[in-house]
């Protein structure tokens, strides 16, 4: 027993003055980096434990990072000087690195949650990648661009505007007062700002030009509205009768039109371009997908969807 004691004594002695860690009984697990292979022939302006870091992975954050401040609005923080790029990768880029070998060290990336997440990352990258492949080599040539004008001139259009003046009162009696005003010859826009309870009568009850879209569900103003306003009767510089709207009574006034007008291939090129080549995309998209469905065994539980 006292073998026994005297032999635990001497270890703790010989522990404490090598240093435990020096001690193999008493060594803890050490972390192991993960073993990450140089790069070939890339320029490296880093090395974070066994990762190395090179000059396009730091343009990549760089212009990341940019774009992230411009769209927050705070130009005075971009990087742009070799300086503030030297500062960014020493504070900012090494640091992530630092923390990413911290997280495979204690093993996040096996957690269910986290490689599923990985993995979806991962698919949808991929997935890009395909079908920027695939549409890159997609083009619009000039002659498909020119039958589409020729075939469409009349859909593109610009569609009629009207300038309007309005004048909106809050009960029957007052309307029919203003419109005896008017009819004696008072300025429409005068009385638009001394009568008119509309947001518009400090503009004198002006507007601007507005166009009657052929989408109901995308018109801003009421029906009746745009009924009396682009009524074939209303003359330029005269004044429609009284209707009733959900804010009054209102009168208007057509203060001048812009007529329709085709507008030039040569305004239209870029928009039709983009059009096409869009169309062309999802349908080269849709042709892909669609072939691949055909050779792949494909099942849906809808039965088991929540």
């Amino acid at each position: 027993m006292h073998k026994y004691r005297n032999f635990l004594i001497l270890m703790a002695l010989i522990s404490i003055s090598l240093g435990c860690e020096n001690f193999p009984l008493f060594q803890s697990k050490q972390k192991k980096p993960a073993q990450i292979s140089p790069p070939v022939s890339a320029n490296v302006v880093a090395k974070v434990g066994n990762f190395y870091i090179t000059s396009d992975d730091l343009n990549k954050e760089v212009e990341s990072f940019n774009s992230l401040i411009a769209a927050q609005g705070m130009p005075q923080n971009k990087i742009d000087s070799r300086d503030k790029k030297i500062d960014y990768l020493r504070n900012e880029v090494v640091r992530k690195y630092i923390l990413y070998q911290e997280a495979l060290d204690r093993g996040l990336d096996k957690r269910e949650e986290i490689a599923k997440a990985l993995e979806n990352a991962k698919i949808s990258l991929l997935v890009t990648e395909l079908l920027r492949g695939e549409i890159e080599k997609i083009d619009v040539t000039s002659k498909e661009i020119e039958d589409f004008y020729n075939q469409n001139k009349d859909a593109l259009r610009e569609p009629e505007q009207r300038r309007i003046l309005e004048i909106v009162a809050p009960s029957e009696d007052e309307a029919k007062q203003v419109y005896i005003e008017l009819l004696k010859g008072a300025d429409f826009a005068s009385s638009a700002k001394q009568y008119s309870k509309a947001a518009s009568s400090s503009k004198g009850g002006d507007l601007g030009f507005i166009a009657l879209d052929p989408d109901p569900s995308k018109r801003i103003r009421f029906d009746k509205f745009y009924e009396v306003a682009f009524s074939p009767s209303l003359e330029t510089g005269s004044i429609s009768s009284i209707f009733k709207g959900p804010e009054g009574y209102y009168i208007i006034k057509l203060e001048s039109v812009k007529k329709s007008e085709a507008k030039s291939l040569s305004e239209l090129w870029d928009n039709i371009k983009s059009w096409l080549l869009f169309e062309k995309q999802q349908k080269a998209i849709a042709d892909l997908a669609s072939k691949l469905s055909g050779e792949t065994k494909i099942e849906i539980y809808e039965g088991k969807v929540e």
